[in-house]
């Protein structure tokens, strides 16, 4: 018999206790990528070895925009409020461009920047939660702190790597430690085993190089300035996100928490060269790009110049053992506020995918999907960055407008994907569109994020964000839009599915091991529509209040309603996530909360064919039956045992 808990957390295969540096994963770089890969395998009770060249923690960081996205992935990890109470919201743009002033009577003609439009920073309803700034070095420490929490799991500092090797050989066999990494620390040489390495280590990454990656791309001549200030001035905007595009050059601003620190990105003269960029020069621009505002620089935080760089590494991953993630495979411009965002998405998206295979709930083959999706990512990323770089220096008729009309058209065009939420999944083994039948959920779209929606939970009239049921925990999701119990047809059809997914041949039983609780793998999430006071709960199969925990209670947390509760239910999630609540339908959502699969009710059986592609059977006793824990429960972990053996 395979011993577990009864939460249903399986033993992994240990270390050799006697090779102290023999590692299960290492990751090289504690940036965005590195932490949120390791609060992933915190999450799910895994220990990884984590490095950086660093002396600690990022004390200044250089990204501060946070995306919807990633406010989004922060709420799965349940980290989410705090960015939101510490971050400057940023809820509105605006747009000045070069003009002609009434009345202007000094040398320059009367020419200076004026306001010419403003948008909403994202449109109504792509996401729950806002768009954010807040410095880099305080967001990772919110994962630094979240992973320290899960299990204990820290960041080992003064450490550099200095190379990596993979025995090609062994690397077909999923048990080997086929990964030699070297390292320095403290100028000691040490050298690590590993069955898997994460390169988080940025733009100059060392595992790139001794990997022999190249990083394709270029460098334009176009030089642009970053500084973070304390500025005394009368421009009416400071404290929105703002666009300036003049005849002196372009400049963005960014309000930072606190309420009176600004980030200004500002475009220099053609010719500069970035290392010869000075404080003085940065501020001069700016005051150029101002006029005729006044802007004093009472103090000035942290500055740095840089040319802009587009790059896209020729290689993601090596024998699917070494995985490149962040600056470490793209580069890019700062200004649309991607740079931090993607990077920390990569390692949400590998991060559940190694927990799983080494928890023994997947195929190592799932592996593969990384860089099928994330080089997609990278690449949409590159190609977005050069056009919205160059809009936004363009000098193209300023004087007439077209310029900034052109970017201003451009920016709110982009709004979903600057918030981080137009990112699509091609074809797998987890994202089966061929499999789907995409107009039974409109806009639950296959291989896309799952949003959210207000419903209300069943058991103690909570109106809540259905998303919040979807957790960054390690389970799978089957999400069921039943329809209304009271009716005949969807009491019945929901009866059928929950009899086949707790049966033998469904994928519940074949993939959750025996002794676990029986969400432990696959969670399933009811969602029903009519009103919450009218359905009773016996009217609910046992499936979807199990018998789970250390105290062996029923789990009531499972079933939400579309309702139009008097305590703020707003009844619309169905047409929300375009399902007919006569018909309904059903999708399963990954542990990263992208949206795999949508069926039908009827269509119990390609549930189970989906998780057949990539999901580890476990080993089980004959007499030992799911349905028992559904139908009766178990009192304790040694009546399991002694049932099992």
């Amino acid at each position: 018999m395979t011993p577990t808990s009864i939460s249903g957390e399986i033993p992994v295969s240990l270390p050799d206790p006697q090779n102290q540096n023999q590692v299960d994963i290492f990751i090289a770089g504690s940036g965005s990528a590195g932490i949120c890969a390791a609060t992933w395998l915190a999450r799910c009770g895994l220990r990884c070895k984590i490095v950086d060249w660093r002396p600690g923690p990022l004390e200044v960081g250089q990204a501060d925009g946070v995306q919807c996205r990633t406010v989004e992935v922060f709420e799965s990890f349940g980290i989410g409020e705090e960015l939101v109470r510490e971050g400057y919201w940023v809820n509105e743009v605006v747009f000045w461009g070069d003009r002609e002033r009434e009345g202007g009577k000094d040398g320059n003609g009367g020419r200076g920047i004026v306001r010419t439009g403003r948008a909403p920073d994202r449109e109504e309803g792509v996401s729950h939660l806002p768009h954010v700034i807040l410095n880099q070095a305080r967001v990772n420490g919110l994962l630094l702190e979240a992973m320290k929490r899960f299990n204990g799991q820290v960041v080992d500092y003064d450490t550099s790597v200095t190379g990596v090797h993979v025995d090609s050989e062994k690397a077909a066999d999923p048990d080997a430690y086929c990964v030699t990494i070297n390292t320095v620390r403290h100028g000691n040489q040490e050298v690590f085993k590993a069955k898997y390495v994460l390169a988080c280590d940025g733009a100059h990454s060392a595992v790139r190089k001794s990997l022999g990656f190249k990083m394709i791309g270029d460098s334009t001549d176009s030089v642009w300035g970053v500084m973070d200030v304390y500025p005394r001035t009368n421009f009416p905007d400071i404290r929105l996100k703002a666009v300036l595009q003049s005849r002196a050059g372009s400049l963005l601003i960014i309000p930072r928490e606190g309420g009176s620190l600004v980030r200004f990105y500002i475009e220099l003269p053609s010719g500069t060269t970035a290392k010869d960029v000075k404080l003085s020069d940065l501020q001069a621009s700016a005051r150029k790009i101002f006029h005729p505002y006044e802007l004093e620089i009472a103090d000035t935080y942290w500055w740095s110049a840089y040319s802009i760089g587009q790059r896209l590494a020729d290689h993601f991953s090596k024998d699917n053992r070494v995985f490149l993630t962040g600056d470490a495979c793209h580069t890019h411009s700062p200004k649309a506020g991607q740079g931090m965002n993607v990077s920390l998405q990569d390692g949400y998206n590998i991060g559940w995918k190694l927990a799983a295979i080494l928890k023994g709930q997947a195929r190592p083959s799932l592996l593969q999907t990384y860089n099928l999706e994330r080089e997609k990512v990278a690449a949409d990323l590159i190609a977005f960055d050069r056009e919205f770089a160059k809009a936004f220096a363009s000098k193209e008729s300023i004087k007439d407008g077209k310029a900034e009309k052109k970017f201003s058209e451009l920016f709110v065009q982009a709004g979903r994907y600057t918030a981080g939420l137009m990112a699509k999944y091609r074809e797998s083994p987890i994202t089966k569109a061929e499999l789907s039948t995409q107009g039974l959920a409109r806009e639950l779209v296959v291989g896309m994020r799952f949003p959210s929606a207000q419903v209300v939970r069943y058991c103690d009239a909570k109106a809540m964000q259905l998303v919040k049921a979807l957790p960054a925990d390690g389970r799978w999701r089957i999400v069921i839009f039943a329809g209304d119990l009271r009716l005949e047809a969807p009491a019945g059809r929901l009866k059928m599915l929950a009899s086949y997914l707790s049966s033998p041949k469904g994928p519940v039983y074949k993939y959750t091991p025996a002794g676990a609780d029986i969400d432990s793998f696959i969670e399933p999430i009811l969602v029903l529509s009519g009103q919450r006071t009218q359905i009773k709960q016996e009217q609910i199969p046992d499936y979807f209040w199990p018998i789970t925990g250390k105290y062996r209670i029923r789990d009531l947390h499972k079933t939400f309603v579309d309702d139009e509760s008097y305590n703020s239910g707003h009844g619309e999630a169905y047409e929300f996530y375009g399902v007919d609540p006569e018909v309904g339908a059903i999708a399963v959502v990954r542990p990263d909360q992208y949206v795999s699969l949508i069926v039908g009710l009827d269509d119990v059986e390609v549930v189970g064919k989906f998780f057949d592609g990539f999901a580890v059977g476990r080993p089980r006793s004959d007499q030992f039956d799911l349905e028992d824990i559904v139908k009766n429960g178990l009192k304790d972990l040694n009546y399991l045992m002694k049932k099992s053996i």
